[in-house]
């Protein structure tokens, strides 16, 4: 059995990384980092769902009118509220009694948990990342509903948030058909979809490709010699422009985003909702095993993808 000591050791080292880890998920995905920027990370404290408040309809009490004639005002039922489901993912951190003797003194120790701590903040980082473009399905519908749910290749299929798009044609997304690399220019089909997108000075901010849409785009702007957007170069993230819309490569080498795909996304719209106390933080106590020399730390995250206006978000596929 561990000695306490360690348990110490292991506990405090991991409790003052949870912080680390939230900030590195975030800087890990365009899209995460994005919502960051627009304070669209918004831990919930609790609940049986995540609710989402929506405005689907106008004020029906309108009214053009003169002189005393009688005003509408009849109550107008403009919002409801869409209701996502709490997802988790947990990754273990494990030390045996022997990797303690063989890593005698507190530093060492930290040393070998450092390294197994920064693993773990990759691996979650990753999958999380992973999953903010998901259907939703993976692991018995366990996994967060990311893009490829909110942003659906087929808008009338899906039910977000337990509203029914082919009920509901306010909660359609838009979608359109690049054509294959071989019919040439894209540009002309990303302005049709960009223009169903605008509603005023609400327009699309974020566009985020693969290597395939985000190489047709790159070819054509090589002939104009567009500049890149400073704000994600600095960042990190390999861009372009597009009307006033950052053009985010999230492709190359173990790229997320599912191929040919390119999604205009409006993020004032879109929310990634943590649990307040389960975002990629320590759960619960030491686990010491019963039959075996070693302990155990869980890092856990609880929570979900949400969308409150699906018809100013749009998809571009290569077909």
């Amino acid at each position: 059995m561990a000695i306490p000591g360690l348990s110490e050791i292991v506990t405090t080292t991991i409790q003052s990384r949870s912080g680390v880890l939230a900030d590195n998920v975030s800087k890990n995905n365009a899209i995460l980092n994005r919502l960051s920027k627009k304070g669209n990370i918004k831990p919930v404290s609790g609940g049986d769902v995540i609710l989402q408040e929506l405005d689907y309809a106008e004020n029906g009490t309108y009214k053009r009118y003169s002189g005393y004639e009688t005003l509408d005002v009849s109550p107008s039922q403009v919002f409801t509220s869409a209701s996502y489901n709490y997802k988790q993912a947990a990754v273990a951190i494990t030390i045996s009694g022997l990797e303690e003797l063989q890593n005698a003194g507190e530093e060492r120790i930290i040393d070998l948990l450092e390294s197994r701590i920064r693993n773990a903040e990759r691996t979650m980082a990753n999958n999380l990342s992973l999953d903010m473009y998901s259907d939703g399905t993976a692991s018995g519908s366990k996994q967060i509903g990311g893009l490829q749910l909110l942003v659906s290749d087929s808008p009338s299929t899906p039910t977000v948030g337990g509203i029914s798009a082919s009920t509901w044609s306010f909660w359609q997304n838009q979608q359109a058909a690049f054509g294959t690399a071989a019919n040439g220019s894209i540009l002309g089909a990303m302005n049709s979809l960009y223009t169903k997108l605008v509603r005023g000075n609400d327009v699309p901010d974020l566009i985020i490709a693969d290597n395939n849409t985000y190489t047709r785009y790159l070819k054509e702007l090589q002939v104009i010699q567009r500049v890149a957007s400073d704000e994600t170069a600095q960042a990190g993230f390999v861009s372009l422009k597009y009307m006033n819309s950052d053009v985010v490569l999230d492709g190359g080498y173990g790229g997320n985003c599912p191929a040919d795909h390119m999604y205009f996304l409006n993020t004032n719209y879109i929310f990634f909702r943590p649990h307040s106390r389960r975002n990629m933080v320590p759960i619960g106590d030491d686990r010491f095993s019963v039959n075996q020399d070693a302990l155990v730390r869980l890092i856990g995250f609880a929570g979900n993808m949400t969308v409150s206006n699906r018809f100013l978000q749009g998809v571009g596929t290569n077909t």
